[in-house]
């Protein structure tokens, strides 16, 4: 009996020194992106939102949700901007670059604007070559990629 309460007892420890270490993870990488632009914040540390101003000074929000093996796992996001772009994620990534990456696809949008009316263009003369063109990949920055399709 007394071994069984240990091992539910060291199980239980690991489990609180593995929230501990998360909930300080996220706390100072939310340091490291500004307290200034989280706009929420759940209680268990999992979902919150940021306040992104782009380069034309419209405001976004970009709201993120964690897994608790974070940063194992990428986190999810979703945001109020008509594209959407897929992370390219490792374990050394942090919420800055999340952030970073974000106000960069921003800073590309005029760019993928063109692309999509260059396809819709090309579509009406040339049907059959756009059936191949079905996606554009930006590098962004060394760690990170966004894969953007372009549907019509």
């Amino acid at each position: 009996m007394m071994m069984m309460d240990e091992s539910i007892e060291r199980a239980r420890c690991e489990e609180l020194a593995k929230s501990s270490s998360f909930y300080r993870k996220v706390y100072s990488e939310i340091e490291e992106v500004g307290w200034e632009s989280l706009r929420r914040l759940g209680g268990d540390l999992t979902l919150f939102s940021f306040h992104i101003l782009d380069n034309k000074g419209r405001a976004h929000i970009l709201e993120l949700q964690l897994d608790r093996d974070y940063p194992k796992c990428p986190p999810s996001l979703s945001s109020d901007v008509p594209y959407m772009f897929t992370l390219e994620w490792s374990t050394t990534s942090r919420l800055k670059d999340v952030m970073h990456l974000f106000q960069k696809m921003n800073d590309h949008q005029e760019g993928m604007r063109t692309l999509m009316n260059l396809k819709k263009e090309m579509w009406k003369h040339f049907p059959s070559i756009c059936l191949q063109l079905s996606g554009v990949h930006l590098n962004v920055e060394r760690a990170f990629g966004i894969d953007k399709s372009i549907n019509i």
